[in-house]
């Protein structure tokens, strides 16, 4: 039985129960307009699925939010302030570890969140995506203060989707092989960890509440990659089970 073979048995398992299996698509590291940038765009409107594009606002050109003007059903999210490090060498990567001052941290988002509103006005949504997906609870804590409603990493949240004042909505599925030479996982992997989480869900060992995230990185993704994305699009939105949502779905606005 090939993984694809696996994916489309859980998806037939959804159905049975009368369940719907539901994903969004997140793609990090947005600066500028580029080639990759552009074939993501135009993938996205072949599939015509939702997409979650999260900026770098400080290195972020003008140029990116000209492209993005007008484009339908691409949700702009907030990628921390400068995509830089702060942990010492060796240590894992995080940006917004609370391992410096936590007013210097406030001030980079503040000042991020304003190049976002000076590039975007209000056409994104005031959702936090850490770098490499780290955040210390005590600059989680920071971000209601800072205007943020939003709040997305990668592994399964805790089942009640939401902590102070955040909507939490994780990514679970990273098609990219950081451990290796930066390229597609492979399918073995990247669908392997697509039916845990739905398993888990569909078990009620995770919460089936959150939509499955698959999470790209349009600036590193080789064909095989691009292929991949390409497949499990059509191969999703063909299954009865399935729904794609967006990220304004997924983070509304505190009412």
């Amino acid at each position: 039985m090939t993984p694809w073979d696996r994916l489309a048995e859980e998806l037939d398992a959804w159905k049975a129960a009368e369940k719907t299996a539901e994903f969004w698509w997140r793609d990090d590291d947005a600066i500028d307009v580029t080639p990759e940038l552009e074939r993501l765009l135009a993938l996205r409107t072949t599939l015509d699925l939702p997409l979650a594009l999260a900026v770098i606002p400080a290195p972020a050109r003008p140029e990116l939010a000209e492209a993005l003007k007008g484009q339908t059903g691409v949700d702009i999210l907030q990628h921390g302030y400068a995509h830089i490090s702060h942990r010492p060498a060796g240590a894992k990567k995080a940006e917004l570890g609370a391992d410096r001052g936590l007013w210097d941290i406030a001030r980079e988002l503040s000042d991020g969140r304003g190049w976002m509103v000076e590039f975007f006005d209000t056409d994104w949504l005031s959702v936090m995506v850490p770098p490499w997906n780290r955040i210390d609870p005590e600059v989680a804590n920071l971000l209601p203060g800072l205007g943020f409603h939003g709040l997305t990493t990668f592994n399964a949240r805790e089942a009640a989707g939401q902590i102070d004042e955040l909507m939490i909505v994780n990514t679970h599925v990273d098609i990219v092989d950081w451990a290796g030479r930066g390229g597609y996982r492979g399918d073995d992997a990247v669908l392997s960890a697509t039916i845990d989480h739905l398993a888990a869900k569909r078990s009620g060992s995770a919460d089936p509440y959150e939509a499955t995230g698959i999470l790209t990185h349009h600036l590193v993704l080789d064909d095989a990659g691009w292929n991949f994305i390409e497949k499990f699009g059509r191969f999703t939105v063909e299954h009865p089970a399935v729904s794609w949502r967006a990220a304004a779905h997924l983070f509304p606005m505190p009412s």
